[in-house]
């Protein structure tokens, strides 16, 4: 049995989203024919979440090159703020229990090997808010491209109550 984050010993995500200062942004429309994030059973599986803020890209190009690997760890943060909006808007993070996976997409220049590095950003940002509950299994993986060209994208599962 798992704790549900608010509530019997978990971490309150909203006051702690408000004590470091942040806010959860209006989720992202799909950029094609998929949801935002979809529930089966005690599961959220969150699309894949590029660093956007208000429908826009925050960077573009690769990491290695026109990107470094510093600011591709803040728009992984990105990435994992816009998950938590979209599991706010299907079910409300008072029902979050624990993330489970993160999986994070880095489009990579040619010789660049920091992916653990970038995702930390996003690893980070789970455990800042969520404490124990942000916990997760993880990949990281280099790509050569990704959507828009964006610098990293991040997909979540998430257990629910």
């Amino acid at each position: 049995m798992t704790t549900p984050v608010a509530g019997e010993g978990g971490v309150d995500a909203y006051e702690r989203l408000a004590e470091l200062g942040l806010t959860l942004p209006n989720v992202n429309p799909p950029l094609a024919a998929y949801v935002p994030a979809v529930q089966s059973g005690n599961f959220v599986y969150v699309s894949g979440q590029l660093p956007m803020v208000e429908g826009k890209l925050l960077r573009i190009g690769k990491v290695g090159a026109e990107v470094t690997e510093e600011e591709a760890a803040e728009l992984a943060r990105t990435c994992a703020l816009n998950a938590l909006a979209a599991i706010e808007d299907l079910v409300g993070l008072g029902e979050l229990v624990k993330i489970v996976k993160l999986t994070g997409f880095v489009a990579s220049a040619p010789g660049f090997t920091g992916q653990p590095a970038v995702i930390n950003g996003a690893s980070n940002l789970f455990g800042d808010v969520l404490g124990e509950q942000g916990r997760h299994a993880r990949s990281a993986v280099g790509v050569a491209e990704l959507p828009l060209n964006a610098p990293v994208e991040v997909e979540v599962i998430a257990e629910v109550q």
